[in-house]
């Protein structure tokens, strides 16, 4: 069963010129990347941001020619860090949609990135580094998976865990090499491991899920969670969530029944943000042929959720992120059309399921190439990145403080 290219996907086919500069109150600082980089990343860490992103040997290069350079640069003090190299080579794997990261724990940093592994178009790996110096040098430790066999690896969230850090990906071990989830192939499934100097053993958390919509994990104050696309035997794609309680892992539970059945993955994975015992998830689904961007929020670490409230009902093309505001709100960010090129759209809804206005932040394509659009918030401060596809891929960020985000009217 190949990748579905339907709805929301379809239309990110369709080019378009960029929508307007984003409003004045918000402040530009573009990081220092050569032109053809792409695949950015985000965390908020020591009082500023940390970006990852992917750039070619050869600038205004193209996925697939010749070696790639995994980077990282420090926003601090409003403006960008000399960047550093994490890994290079030419064997990475580069895909607009299965991006690399960094977390930030006691043992110091941990980056992950993907790595071809066999003469197949799937057949790639989860290769790590690790830093002791605040990212200004790297170390390899391997690979995030012990299975050896050459098939997918990949949509990989981290987390920090005690000294350690959690590593969750969709594992294609079970699937024929090198395939992507053809009829009687075997099925994607969603792993877990703890990593600390290497990788421990893998843990199966669901042996059934969609074949390439990313993950996403956060750490609430009960234990360590994580969404992601699951698929069931009928195909219905909806979003499930596991979480750790009390040692062990819980059997995946949907979060919502949007009954979503859809031959083949739509590319377009969750988002979710924790603080304590709240937990905010968002989503794109297209159940019942109606485009829809949802939240849920939970009030008890992610084991119960209230019902979904609509962000976009009207033009999401997806691609969405999530954070926790300081004033108790979740903060979404979405990617929407507009006419024949689409917004980076930023809403507020609150645990009373109220939202407020959304704020056009960024404009951008409905080009694949433009990706997936992300975001922290370090005090109140909220950092947004993206790529802008006009041409050779460049790499952009806008900051905005947290307050310009329009309040919820009660």
């Amino acid at each position: 069963m190949k990748r579905s290219w339907t709805f929301a996907a379809a239309a990110s086919l369709i080019l378009g010129a960029a929508s307007p500069d984003p409003p004045e109150s918000i402040t530009r600082i573009d990081p220092p990347a050569v032109a053809g980089a792409m695949a950015p990343n985000l965390l908020a860490a020591d009082g500023g941001f940390l970006l990852t992103w992917l750039e070619p040997a050869r600038p205004g290069g193209k996925p697939g020619e010749g070696d790639w350079t995994l980077r990282v640069s420090r926003l601090a003090g409003g403006s960008w860090e000399k960047p550093r190299t994490i890994a290079s080579g030419g064997d990475f794997f580069v895909n607009w949609a299965d991006f690399p990261s960094v977390s930030a724990g006691p043992a110091g940093l941990l980056a992950h990135w993907a790595a071809m592994s066999g003469p197949d178009t799937y057949s790639y790996d989860v290769e790590l580094a690790r830093s002791a110096d605040g990212g200004r040098s790297w170390r390899r430790i391997g690979k995030a998976h012990d299975d050896g066999t050459q098939s997918e690896h990949g949509f990989v969230s981290l987390l920090p865990e005690g000294r350690d850090t959690r590593a969750f990906w969709l594992d294609g071990r079970s699937m024929k090499s090198g395939s992507h989830a053809e009829e009687g192939d075997g099925d994607m499934a969603l792993y877990t491991a703890a990593v600390g100097e290497r990788a421990g053993r893998g843990v199966l958390l669901d042996p059934r899920t969609c074949e390439c919509c990313q993950t996403s994990a956060a750490l609430t104050s009960a234990g360590p969670v994580i969404v992601y696309r699951d698929r069931s035997a009928e195909e219905v794609r909806d979003i499930a969530i596991v979480r750790r309680v009390g040692g062990r892992w819980t059997s995946p539970a949907r979060i919502h029944a949007d009954g979503w059945k859809i031959q083949g993955c739509p590319v377009n994975g969750p988002a979710v943000a924790a603080e304590g015992r709240r937990v905010a998830v968002v989503w794109y689904t297209a159940a019942d042929d109606r485009p829809r961007v949802l939240a849920a929020l939970s009030s008890d670490a992610g084991a119960t959720f209230g019902k979904p409230v609509e962000i976009d009902a009207r033009e999401p093309l997806g691609r969405v992120d999530v954070l926790l505001g300081s004033r108790g709100d979740a903060i979404v960010s979405w990617v929407a059309q507009k006419g024949r090129a689409a917004e980076i759209r930023l809403r507020r809804v609150s645990p009373a399921r109220e939202l407020g206005e959304p704020l056009m932040a960024a404009g951008t394509t409905q080009d694949r190439t433009s990706g997936f659009p992300r975001m922290d918030r370090s005090g109140s401060t909220v950092l947004l990145a993206w790529v802008e596809a006009a041409g050779a891929t460049r790499l952009r960020a806008a900051a905005l403080d947290e307050e310009q985000i329009p309040a919820i009217r009660r």
